[in-house]
């Protein structure tokens, strides 16, 4: 799993690449940590090369979304390939999370 960071209007964006799984998931939820402690209230993951997402790596997009909500932030999740989508729909993360076709829509 490749994690990059970058902002676009003011919202931190995690651009994501390869596989979320069990091995990369703890990774992610330190990157986390981090954004959320230098007192970023907006994120945006950018998961249009995420390959795979496991159930450890979905446990940090929710993880996410609970600690920002929670200090009045928002969490989106932008350009969802085809598998992450299938994996978001089955989890029901479709109904419960923020998610846009594209990183500006989230960002707005």
């Amino acid at each position: 799993m490749q994690i990059s960071e970058s902002e676009v209007g003011g919202v931190t964006v995690l651009g994501l690449s390869g596989r979320l799984d069990g091995l990369a998931a703890p990774e992610l939820e330190k990157k986390l940590a981090e954004v959320v402690a230098g007192g970023k209230d907006r994120l945006v993951f950018d998961c249009a090369g995420v390959e795979y997402a496991s159930s450890a790596g979905l446990r940090v997009f929710l993880l996410a979304a609970k600690q920002l909500k929670t200090r009045g932030g928002r969490c989106g999740f932008a350009a969802l390939t085809a598998p992450l989508r299938e994996v978001f729909s089955v989890s029901g993360f479709l109904d419960i999370l923020e998610v846009h076709d594209t990183v500006a829509q989230a960002a707005a």
